[in-house]
């Protein structure tokens, strides 16, 4: 059977179905906290969801403790599932380089179908909310979205030879996140209104049985293992040596300049990702409230608003590659993000809410840009180790920032809910003040777009 090397059906496949019960997944969790609160049945209409909207009736003050409660058991799940995600991550990304990258893609879907499978047991038999933590550590264990992601763009950095194309090419795998994502968040409440949580539960899982036998029988690695193959089995302990020695000498053989462009990009990196998570992850809680009172379909329009979004900013990528150093891309995409969180700090209206998206058009560029930077400056036999070192940055970030954005959020949407976002756009002073670090001792974006491969090899046999 003749394999491809095809990777983009596995990526919008998984993101897709990944997409589709995410929001989903906070809804259910949101609607049974209500219905323990209120020992009533959730109301939803065609316009929107029951929420009180006076601020002194008894009702509000328990609406908004369901608010809380959601908060803090969206934080407690993610932190379940953070941590043995992060290990594995880590681990079977960074052996890419080694055994091959299908395994960082194959594990992440088994992972999701069985957590997909487990949420229709929970929906259809309605099962405690407390197995969701067991759910969560499970997926973990086989790598969650870090592994996959890590997985997938060490697989299109192999595939990509020319450099530079890489930045497109990278862009090109955001997109297709962004805009499968929003047509997956689009598509979320119509299966909610249309066949419930169950069966969008095993919809999704039928997604994940596609693709793991896409990347099974269909896919062709990029990596050669074959050499491998005829070795003896290594251990464990052999296994994760190798593993955190080729991340450990990523930085200690590299010259000087290198290793210090490495760890500050990484760091431009994570602070970015921190803010954008932190706040983007509010929407959903901060539209289910007073004084939007969304429905499920309402949520599913605004998840695909950020459909455009991925779209511009893949747009913005392309076209401002051609004229503009990496360096001023990012330093657009972050001025948009922190427009569109400011906006949507002050939305109070359905028509505001949704131009929000409006000033975050290009708020994603600075992700793939970040990335392809970070790919550009070391060798290709360290694809693996510099996207597990980013696959490790996004669980840990990702973590720690929607821990503390709920429990920010929390706190403080009793008197102002929109207080998160503007907290996520003030701290995007600290990877503006980085780039500006960089702009200033000129170790810009056009120094790294020329240490291509071959010239770092050159001034690493040198420093030898």
């Amino acid at each position: 059977m003749r394999k491809v090397l095809c990777v983009e059906p596995v990526i919008f496949i998984y993101i897709f179905a990944s997409s589709l019960t995410s929001p989903l997944v906070q809804q259910f969790i949101y609607r049974r906290l209500w219905e323990e609160e209120y020992n009533s049945t959730f109301v939803s209409n065609n316009n929107a969801s029951y929420c009180e909207q006076n601020k002194s009736s008894p009702t509000y003050i328990k609406q908004k403790e369901v608010q809380e409660k959601a908060s803090v058991f969206n934080m407690q799940l993610d932190l379940t599932g953070a941590v043995p995600s992060l290990i594995v991550a880590f681990v079977v990304v960074a052996n890419g380089d080694r055994q091959g990258r299908k395994r960082s893609l194959v594990l992440p879907s088994v992972g999701a179908l069985i957590a997909d499978i487990c949420l229709t047991v929970i929906s259809y038999f309605s099962l405690s909310l407390s197995i969701l933590f067991a759910v969560a550590f499970i997926t973990g264990l086989f790598g969650s979205m870090a592994a996959f992601l890590g997985g997938g763009f060490a697989f299109i950095a192999d595939v990509c030879h020319d450099e530079k194309q890489k930045t497109t090419r990278i862009a090109v795998v955001d997109l297709i996140f962004g805009v499968v994502s929003g047509l997956a968040g689009l598509s979320s409440g119509y299966f909610l209104r249309g066949i419930g949580f169950t069966w969008t539960f095993v919809t999704a899982s039928l997604l994940h049985v596609v693709n793991i036998i896409y990347i099974i029988f269909f896919l062709e690695d990029t990596v050669g293992v074959s050499e491998f193959q005829h070795e003896a089995p290594i251990s464990c302990k052999e296994l994760l040596r190798e593993t955190f020695s080729g991340v450990y000498m990523l930085f200690k053989t590299a010259p000087y300049k290198k290793r210090i462009l490495i760890i500050v990009l990484l760091f431009t990196f994570m602070t970015y990702l921190f803010t954008m998570v932190g706040g983007s992850s509010l929407f959903t809680l901060y539209e289910l409230d007073e004084p939007l009172c969304w429905n499920e379909v309402y949520i599913g329009y605004g998840a695909a608003a950020f459909t455009s979004v991925s779209l511009t900013s893949f747009l913005g990528v392309y076209l401002f590659s051609k004229c503009l150093k990496d360096i001023y891309i990012v330093f657009i995409g972050i001025f948009s993000y922190v427009g569109g969180m400011v906006m949507a700090a002050f939305a109070r209206t359905t028509l505001l809410m949704f131009l929000v998206r409006v000033p975050s058009l290009l708020c994603f560029m600075p992700i793939p840009v970040l990335r392809s930077m970070l790919s550009k400056v070391v060798l290709a036999g360290e694809q693996g180790a510099v996207f597990a070192c980013i696959a490790c940055l996004e669980v840990v970030t990702g973590t720690i920032s929607l821990s503390v954005f709920n429990i920010l959020y929390a706190a403080t949407v009793a008197w102002f809910s929109g207080f998160s976002f503007l907290l996520s756009a003030g701290l995007c002073l600290i990877p503006l003040a980085v780039l500006c670090w960089l702009l200033c001792t000129s170790w810009n974006g056009e120094d790294l777009a020329l240490l291509v491969p071959e010239e770092v090899s050159s001034i690493e046999s040198v420093d030898s």
